[in-house]
């Protein structure tokens, strides 16, 4: 059978402002590269559209026409939540040239709300709920649509119909390398993070799947809480076909959390070391967990140039609430191991999460300046289906804060809540934009990036190719910028999405197996405790 997947732009922008997340951050779609390896190996055929590829479509109906051109049996879209309306619009457009091919959606939004999109959205055929890999070859080899795990889908009464989950894939090394060779322009129209790498070109890789903690914030519904990871042979060994064959010498790991397993990690530091591949990568780790100098000392070692920590806030109060277990003051120790083995520390941190206030942001910000990170990166909260936090939220709504539930702009690019404590988002906007405007004009980041001007030397050429859109993006940090980024709800919805919110116990595809008790609504307690 003929497989086509399609990786939709989704709406990355702020209003008002130039689209310049593809400047900063081009990366392959993973997910799809991955599913379109597993079913060459299973003796389907496949194609790939990135429509945030480096040689995009112009169009929807370009995007449309290049997959009934190719004559697909079935069409695949990969999304986000910001991304899913522009792709059921192109799935559409499908379905009017060519009837005959059917879609499934899948990924995280797919996952999270689950057999409600069929109500919602009369044009979608089927969902992948979790792993795709095992659902997409049932489909494609033609067995009967009640027999698929993963997979919901109408019947002839246009019931819908929410098959079992299907068990995890447990040897990650069964799954074939991604499949790189369908993105036209790789690896040199794609890049890494600006400022996060030394040599190129680069790529990315996941080679874990599943987390063991559980963030308020956080969605877990695709690869759930149980981990699971490629051996240190087999990414060698991926890591070494990038090389080979498509010359990349930076690997950015996007694992969600790449030292879950001090085991997998010692292994893969002992090859890396005995057998080098002159390759330089980056990683994520969790304060308090394998974040001792010895380790950090091989990783340095075997070709790691930085790694990154989610730390989101400096207020005990809200880090008990939203990431139980990270302690403030063990950040400053590990900041400190991880220079002293030679490394590049990153801090993440979010703005906006419940109970946030402009004191509790502040405070944040003065931790940062005290950290001495080498980067830092803040995101915008978006509350998302699938995160503990989304009940919490949807319960509370305009007591602890306002959401303005727009699919397209839920892209952390755009503060859609705004918490109590906010007089108005363009508070928020102007406190983000101060908070940034510090940390990079502060004398001590000066200092370390006139240090590394040779490093950057590729991320500085890439910036000079590019200078129009970077001096467009500087008005984000003017007045009228914050100004016209504030009005978001003066933005019409898109025609076809919900405007009833959904809340748990409306679908039965919502995971709750493994959320804490204190994020669910009272109504599932009882339940959640009992099954438990």
């Amino acid at each position: 059978m003929r497989v086509a997947f399609v990786h939709p732009a989704g709406y990355n922008f702020c209003p008002g402002q130039p689209d310049l997340t593809l400047l900063a951050n081009r990366m392959a779609p993973i997910g799809i590269l991955c599913l379109s390896a597993w079913l060459e190996k299973h003796g389907h055929q496949t194609m790939i559209v990135d429509c945030l590829g480096p040689k995009p479509p112009k169009s929807a109906e370009e995007t449309a026409q290049r997959v009934v051109d190719w004559k697909a049996d079935i069409v695949g879209f990969t999304c986000t939540t910001s991304a899913f309306l522009e792709g059921y619009d192109i799935s559409q457009l499908i379905r009017r040239k060519a009837p005959h091919i059917k879609n499934i959606f899948g990924a995280v939004h797919a996952s999270s709300i689950g057999g409600q999109l069929l109500d919602w959205f009369p044009g979608i055929d089927y969902l992948c709920i979790g792993e795709g890999e095992g659902c997409i070859q049932d489909l494609a080899d033609g067995k009967p649509l009640k027999e698929i795990p993963n997979l919901v889908w109408r019947d002839d009464s246009g019931r819908v119909n929410n098959n079992p989950r299907r068990g995890r894939i447990n040897d990650m090394d069964d799954i074939p390398f991604p499949d790189y060779s369908k993105l036209d322009g790789f690896p040199k129209g794609y890049h890494l993070p600006l400022f996060a790498y030394r040599k190129r070109w680069g790529a990315t890789m996941i080679t874990s799947r599943g987390c063991p903690f559980t963030c308020s914030y956080c969605d877990r519904t695709v690869y759930e809480r149980k981990y699971r990871y490629n051996s240190a042979e087999y990414v060698w060994e991926h890591m070494k076909m990038l090389r080979d064959t498509y010359g990349v010498h930076h690997i950015n790991f996007y694992d969600d959390l790449f030292t879950a397993s001090r085991k997998r990690v010692l292994e893969l530091m002992e090859i890396l070391i005995k057998k080098p591949l002159g390759m330089d990568w980056n990683c994520a780790i969790r304060i308090g967990h394998n974040d001792d100098l010895e380790l950090f000392s091989l990783m340095k070692k075997a070709g790691c140039l930085q790694v990154s920590m989610g730390i989101e806030s400096a207020d005990p109060d809200m880090m008990e609430r939203h990431k139980t277990g990270l302690k403030l003051e063990e950040v400053k120790e590990g900041v400190q191991r991880i220079h002293a083995a030679g490394l590049r520390a990153k801090g993440l941190f979010i703005m906006g999460l419940p109970g946030e206030t402009p004191e509790t942001f502040k405070k944040t910000s003065d931790y940062i300046m005290e950290l001495d990170l080498d980067e830092m990166n803040m995101t915008k909260f978006t509350p998302f289906y699938g995160a503990p936090m989304w009940h919490e939220i949807i319960q509370n709504q305009g007591v602890e804060g306002d959401f303005h539930e727009d699919w397209r702009l839920m892209n952390c690019l755009n503060f859609v809540y705004i918490p109590k404590a906010f007089k108005s988002r363009e508070e928020m906007e102007s406190l983000y934009n101060w908070h940034v405007q510090r940390f990079y004009q502060s004398k001590s980041y000066q200092k370390k990036f006139r240090k590394r001007l040779w490093d950057h030397r590729w991320t500085l050429w890439h910036l000079a190719k590019n200078l129009p859109s970077l001096l467009r993006a500087r008005t984000h940090f003017t007045n009228e910028g914050v100004s016209v980024a504030t009005q978001l709800e003066k933005i019409p919805l898109h025609p076809v999405q919900p405007q009833q919110r959904l809340v748990a116990g409306t679908t039965s595809n919502t995971v709750f197996e493994d959320v804490p008790l204190q994020y669910l609504p009272p109504e599932r307690r009882s339940a959640a405790v009992e099954a438990r």
